[in-house]
C-alpha cells in the first residue's frame, strides 16, 4: 500500500516484490504486497460476465474446431486476443429449464448462470436458489485480498416484486449468491466502486480525507505522492515505468469519476421538472458507463484488491435500447425476432457492441505485466449467457467463452465442441480447481470439463 491523508492505495505486483526482496517505504516494510498475493508474484483472478437475452448464434459460433479457427462476425473484435480466448460449443444450463414451472426463462437464466441451481418459483420474499461459483471461491480464497469479491453491473436491480412470469426480481437482477436465500446486489455506481476500492479503513479517516480532497480539489495520488517518490528511489527502471503507468491509470479513472459526479450534480441543479429521483453518479452513455466500470475492475485485479468478480452487463429480460448504435427498439423485444432479418441485424449490432467492450477489458489486462506474464495470463474471465437463441429461449449450446490462461492451467486459442447438454458447471469445477479451490461437484456438474489443457 501507498498511504496518505485518509487514503490507502494498493500497488500492482512489482518485480521487486518477488525473490524475497523487501523495500523500505515510509518507515515500514512493504513486503506485505507480495504476502497479500498469497506469497506468489502471480495471483490468479476469476471474473464472470453475464449477458441477457441470448445471442444471434449463427454469428457467434465458429465453423471449425480446435486451434486456427476463424472468429465468426460477432467475435471479430477479439482477433488481437484470439490466442487468449477459448470458445465453447455444447455447454448447457439444465436448471434454467422449466422443469414443470412454466414460463420464466429469463429469471431462470440469470439465477442458474453461476449457481447451477433451479430457482424456487416465487414472487415473494421466500426466494431460494444456491451458492454461486464466485462466492464458493470467495469463501476459500477471498480472505487473501482486501475485498473477498466485487459484484459489478450496469443495471440497478431489485430484491422484491414479480419480474418474470411469477419469479421474483431477485432472480432476474442478481447472479452472485452467498447463500440459497441471499443474493449479493451488484454495484452500478462508479463513484461507489472507486471509494470501496481506494477508501481508507475507518469512517473518520474517510470523512477527513474526502473533505480535504474536495477543499483542495486534489487527486488521491497527490496524498500518496511522497510515499510513491520514496518507493520509486528503490525500484529498477522496469518497476518505475510500471508504477508510473499504474498511477497514471488511477488518476485518469479518478478524473472520469469526478467528472461524472459533477455532471450529475449539474443535471440535478438544472432539472426542475419532472420531480423524480435521478441515479447517483451513473453516466447516461452506456459505453462510458461500461468502460468506466471495466477500468475499475482492471485496477482491482492489477492491485490485487480482489481476485474474484462478477459483472452483470444487464438484468436478464432487459429491454434497454442502444440508440448510439442506431438501435431504437428494446433488446428483449428484438430478441423475440421470429426470424425477422431486420430484427436479427439489430441484435447483431448489440452482440458486437458487448464483445467490443469485453475486448477492451481483455486488452487492458493483457497490457498489465507481471514479470514475463500479464494479468490476463493469470486470469480466467468468463463471458456468456444463460440463454442460447433469444427467440427460442433454449438453455443448451450456450454462447460461452473463457479468456486467459488461468496461470498456465488452460490452453486457449481454440474452439472446443462438446456433446450436447454437457453441463456448464463442469467448466466451473475446472475453474475452481485452477484457482486452488478443491471441489468434486458443483451445481449439476458431472466432473471437470475435458480438453481445457491441450
Amino acid at each position: 500500500m501507498l498511504r496518505g491523508l485518509g487514503v490507502s492505495l494498493a500497488l500492482p505486483m512489482l518485480d521487486a516484490m518477488s525473490g524475497g526482496r523487501t523495500l523500505a517505504m515510509a518507515g515500514e516494510a512493504v513486503g506485505a504486497a507480495a504476502s497479500a498475493a498469497g506469497g506468489s508474484a502471480s495471483p490468479l483472478r476469476m471474473a464472470m460476465f453475464f449477458l441477457p437475452n441470448g445471442m444471434c448464434m449463427e454469428d457467434w459460433t465458429p465453423s471449425s474446431e480446435g486451434s486456427g479457427f476463424e472468429l465468426p462476425p460477432t467475435l471479430k473484435a477479439l482477433e488481437p486476443l484470439r490466442e487468449q480466448v477459448t470458445v465453447f460449443t455444447g455447454l448447457a444450463l439444465d436448471n434454467a429449464r422449466a422443469k414443470g414451472d412454466g414460463p420464466g426463462d429469463h429469471a431462470r437464466s440469470a439465477a442458474a448462470f453461476l449457481t447451477g441451481a433451479h430457482p424456487y418459483k416465487t414472487s415473494g420474499a421466500d426466494i431460494k436458489l444456491g451458492v454461486s461459483v464466485d462466492q464458493y471461491a470467495a469463501r476459500q480464497i477471498g480472505s487473501q485480498t482486501r475485498l473477498p469479491s466485487l459484484e459489478l453491473g450496469l443495471d440497478r436491480g431489485a430484491l422484491a416484486g414479480n419480474c418474470d412470469s411469477g419469479y421474483a426480481c431477485a432472480y432476474t437482477s442478481n447472479i452472485s449468491w452467498s447463500s440459497p436465500t441471499t443474493p449479493l446486489p451488484k454495484e452500478v455506481n462508479p463513484s461507489a466502486v472507486f471509494d470501496r476500492m481506494f477508501g481508507p479503513a475507518s469512517e473518520r479517516e474517510a470523512a477527513e480525507g474526502r473533505a480535504k480532497r474536495l477543499r483542495y480539489r486534489k487527486s488521491i495520488l497527490d496524498f500518496v505522492a511522497d510515499d510513491a517518490k520514496r518507493l520509486g528511489r528503490d525500484l529498477g527502471k522496469s518497476d518505475q515505468r510500471k508504477l508510473d503507468e499504474y498511477t497514471t491509470a488511477v488518476r485518469e479513472v479518478e478524473k472520469r469519476v469526478e467528472r461524472d459526479r459533477e455532471l450529475v450534480a449539474q443535471q440535478k441543479a438544472q432539472s426542475k421538472v419532472p420531480d423524480m429521483k435521478l441515479p447517483e453518479g451513473v453516466p447516461d452513455d452506456v459505453q462510458e458507463h461500461f468502460r468506466l466500470m471495466l477500468d475499475l475492475l482492471a485496477l482491482a485485479f492489477q492491485t490485487d484488491a480482489t481476485r474474484i468478480s462478477t459483472f452483470m452487463v444487464a438484468n436478464d429480460g432487459s429491454d434497454r435500447n442502444y440508440r448510439a448504435l442506431g438501435v431504437t427498439e428494446g433488446h428483449h423485444t428484438l430478441s423475440h425476432h421470429g426470424g425477422n432479418k431486420e430484427k436479427l441485424d439489430q441484435i447483431r449490432k448489440i452482440d458486437k457492441f458487448h464483445v467490443e467492450q469485453f475486448a477492451y477489458f481483455l486488452q487492458k489486462l493483457a497490457a498489465m505485466k507481471e514479470g514475463e506474464k500479464s494479468v490476463l495470463d493469470n486470469s480466467m474471465v468468463l463471458f456468456g449467457c444463460g440463454i442460447g437463441d433469444g427467440n427460442r429461449h433454449n438453455h443448451n449450446d450456450l454462447p460461452v467463452l473463457l479468456a486467459g490462461k488461468g496461470g498456465g492451467k488452460i490452453t486457449p486459442g481454440r474452439h472446443l465442441k462438446y456433446d450436447r447438454d454437457t453441463p456448464l458447471c463442469n467448466l466451473y469445477v475446472s475453474m475452481l480447481d485452477a484457482a486452488g479451490v478443491k471441489v468434486d461437484r458443483f451445481g449439476d456438474s458431472t466432473g471437470p470439463l475435458a480438453k481445457l489443457t491441450a
